[in-house]
């Protein structure tokens, strides 16, 4: 055990914290050795066993981020895009692989990402599952075997506590597609259309979300032609499959150097 990366996982008490948690405790390729959450919150100074309903594992939910990365091998960080900068560059100090789930994040947010990328790894995908890593590499070629008379619109779902859309995976597919069609996504991309908006204008890439319920994320890629639609789709029905990919991640990472990589790289495809 003493030679398996030790990981810590922030924002413990959220949804995909303890699914995280669970995931690593299981796991027999890498251990827990710490748990961050916000000053504040209740969960902090109590043992992460009896939070998820398991056995007193030793490890304290913690505040202090600093002193509980510098013990980590790797971080996995499901958070919200300033705590995640900050995460950042807690782990280039540490030289800990960082594992990104985090979505929502602009220019300013990413560039701080890149800046602590020369320091250490950084993993960082809208969606961490083998099978929508695998849809946005066959849109990315369906997208460019197709020209802009086949008109693209992304179509997500999610549950109703999602604060963020278009989805991290509908950014990701949608400029897997802009990629595929050799354009740029940030000036062919429409995430919303209300009132009288014209014909669609040829080319673009459209987004469409949906909130409600317990949905865990379905995706669409629709290519609508005339005469013929294609589409591409993944349905996630269990929550799982993002913490073992995060975790995958954090595992693959650790014989890598400084840089940024995402999900293809660690899966290889």
């Amino acid at each position: 055990m003493s030679d398996l990366p030790g990981i810590v996982i922030t924002g413990a008490s959220g949804r995909m914290g303890r699914m995280l948690l669970q995931t690593v405790l299981d796991s027999s390729d890498a251990k827990l050795v710490g748990a961050i959450e916000r000053t504040g919150n209740n969960w902090v100074g109590k043992d992460v066993g009896t939070l998820i309903g398991r056995p007193d594992t030793g490890i304290l939910v913690s505040d202090d981020a600093v002193a509980t990365i510098a013990k980590a091998q790797a971080i996995i960080d499901f958070t919200a895009p300033e705590a995640t900068v900050e995460f950042a560059a807690l782990a280039a100090q540490a030289r800990a692989v960082h594992v990104i789930g985090t979505t929502g994040m602009g220019d300013e947010h990413l560039a701080a990402i890149s800046a602590a990328a020369r320091h250490a790894p950084i993993i960082r995908a809208g969606n961490m599952s083998l099978g929508v890593n695998l849809l946005v590499e066959l849109t990315r070629k369906v997208a460019a075997a197709l020209d802009a008379d086949y008109d693209i619109e992304v179509i997500e779902a999610h549950h109703k506590h999602k604060v963020d859309a278009p989805s991290g995976t509908a950014l990701m597919l949608g400029e897997a597609a802009a990629e595929g069609r050799g354009i740029d996504h940030r000036e062919n991309n429409v995430r919303s259309r209300d009132g009288i908006t014209g014909a669609r204008e040829r080319g673009t890439i459209g987004y469409s979300a949906i909130r409600g319920g317990d949905i865990v994320g379905e995706h669409d890629v629709l290519f609508a032609g005339e005469g013929e639609r294609i589409i591409l789709r993944h349905v996630a029905t269990d929550r799982r499959i993002f913490s073992r990919g995060a975790l995958k991640a954090a595992v693959w990472g650790q014989n890598k150097g400084p840089g940024e990589y995402n999900m293809v790289d660690v899966l290889g495809l």
